[in-house]
């Protein structure tokens, strides 16, 4: 999303001794872990990593313990996403680029420029439709009402 300085905050301190070069990691899979980190590190501006006592961050605390228990008994209130696949395992992704307009191109072009068509309704719709959308780096999202923002795609 564009951030350019990240503080992360850690109760690991094998993990956060480990980005910082203070510790080695031994493991293979852990070494792949942290060259794919320093990485993503190289993309800010400003990075700066901290570990934190779980005694110190209840909020860190409460994360791990949910981390380590069943999701079977959660409500629906807490959102939980289980990884499938390691994140350090590479995959080809093929993207599509559309040439012409798409369903998205009356809202980009009333957000960029406030251009609606000429049909009244087509033009209506996008009038009322349109607060929830937004230009993002030239990309549209639309606002979810309980997610976050969704990307557009045709």
């Amino acid at each position: 999303m564009g951030a350019k300085a990240v503080t992360d905050l850690t109760d690991s301190r094998l993990a956060a001794n480990q980005i910082n070069g203070s510790f080695e990691a031994r493991d293979q899979r852990m070494v792949r872990y942290v060259r794919m980190v320093r990485q993503l590190i190289q993309s800010f501006r400003q990075f700066t990593i901290k570990q934190i006592p779980r005694s110190k961050n209840k909020r860190a605390d409460a994360l791990s313990k949910l981390a380590s228990t069943c999701f079977d008994h959660l409500s629906k209130k807490v959102l939980v996403e289980v990884l499938r696949e390691r994140s350090i395992d590479e995959q080809q992704v093929n993207t599509l680029t559309t040439t012409g307009p798409t369903w998205m191109t009356p809202f980009m072009e009333y957000l960029r420029r406030g251009v609606l068509p000429d049909d009244h309704s087509e033009a209506r719709k996008i009038r009322i439709k349109a607060p929830s959308y937004a230009l993002i780096n030239g990309e549209l999202y639309r606002k979810g009402f309980t997610a976050p923002w969704l990307k557009c795609v045709d």
